[in-house]
């Protein structure tokens, strides 16, 4: 697997806050990487890092082979960056905003009408090419600024929040050109909508407190909680000491006369038990669910972890 980019023991200092604390990962060709974080967590720090906008207090930054910081013009062109507010020149129209793109980036001139035309037909801005960029909804402003990150064919194309602010049919279409400009380049999307991680990503990082505290694929962040909790409608209920008695039940939480969750250690599944009870003792067991934790459940649990083990050190 080829490695585009690879940042060793990143760090940044603003004045005595440390934004970002000795990061090091890796992305290969062809996939999209999730960057989670809550807000004040480091992200566009990172970004900004990777990008060249912004330079570490330590660490290392290798882009197609090339150093960032010893490096920066060979580098920064295999880079495509869309911040979290596109770099538009407004009062052009696309195509001259973009051909403007392509010169800054260095494409030869015979090369630029092909580059331009490229990458607006692969952003979907045929229908607007002769328009003010000012003049265009913000799906398709948004659509020029994935263009003119693409439009030299960077190894790595790093996106910051880029469907914020969005409806939900442009939303809809950002994604879908994202994971088409995936299949030719590798793609850093910074976001903090997780939907958008489970729909595009095919690893995931959470930075909190200007650390990592996670990174898995995104099957390894579905599998990093499994169902502990089932939730349970007994029509002739015991007492809850009852339900609390049963193996590998740690607390009991009543959702109504008859409804249950039951909480339980993931490797001491209580679901056999429960229902010999159930049957034997005429409980009138009537559902019996497991229940399902979201990406939003995981991503809260590995934040309140890592915070707790913050605290007890």
């Amino acid at each position: 697997m080829s490695t585009l980019l690879s940042a060793k023991s990143l760090s940044h200092r603003y004045g005595t806050q440390l934004a970002v604390n000795n990061v090091s990962f890796e992305i290969y060709k062809g996939e999209v990487l999730g960057f989670l974080g809550p807000n004040g967590a480091g992200k566009s720090t990172t970004m900004k890092m990777l990008s060249g906008n912004l330079a570490p207090n330590q660490g290392e930054i290798i882009i197609n082979g090339y150093d960032l910081l010893t490096e920066p013009k060979q580098a920064k062109a295999q880079i495509g960056y869309l911040p979290e507010q596109p770099p538009l020149y407004k009062e052009l129209t696309v195509k001259e905003f973009l051909s403007f793109c392509a010169q800054i980036n260095q494409i030869p001139t015979s090369k630029i009408k092909s580059s331009v035309d490229t990458a607006i037909e692969r952003c979907g801005l045929t229908n607007v090419t002769k328009r003010l960029i000012a003049n265009l909804s913000k799906g398709y402003q948004q659509r020029v600024g994935i263009a003119q990150a693409i439009i030299h064919t960077p190894a790595v194309v790093i996106l910051d929040e880029p469907t914020s602010g969005l409806d939900p049919i442009q939303i809809k279409e950002i994604r879908h050109l994202i994971r088409d400009i995936a299949s030719e380049h590798s793609v850093i999307l910074s976001t903090h909508i997780l939907p958008e991680v489970q729909t595009l990503c095919d690893r995931v990082q959470i930075i909190n407190q200007g650390q990592l505290v996670f990174m898995d694929t995104l099957a390894g962040l579905s599998q990093y909680m499994k169902s502990s909790s089932l939730l349970v409608t007994l029509n002739s209920p015991p007492n809850i000491d009852q339900l609390q008695n049963i193996s590998g039940v740690y607390s009991v939480e009543l959702l109504s006369t008859t409804q249950f969750k039951l909480h339980y250690q993931p490797d001491n599944n209580p679901s056999e038990e429960l229902v010999n009870l159930a049957v034997n003792q005429h409980w009138q067991l009537t559902e019996l669910t497991p229940v399902q934790h979201s990406l939003e459940d995981i991503f809260m649990n590995i934040i309140q972890q890592e915070s707790a083990t913050e605290e007890q050190a």
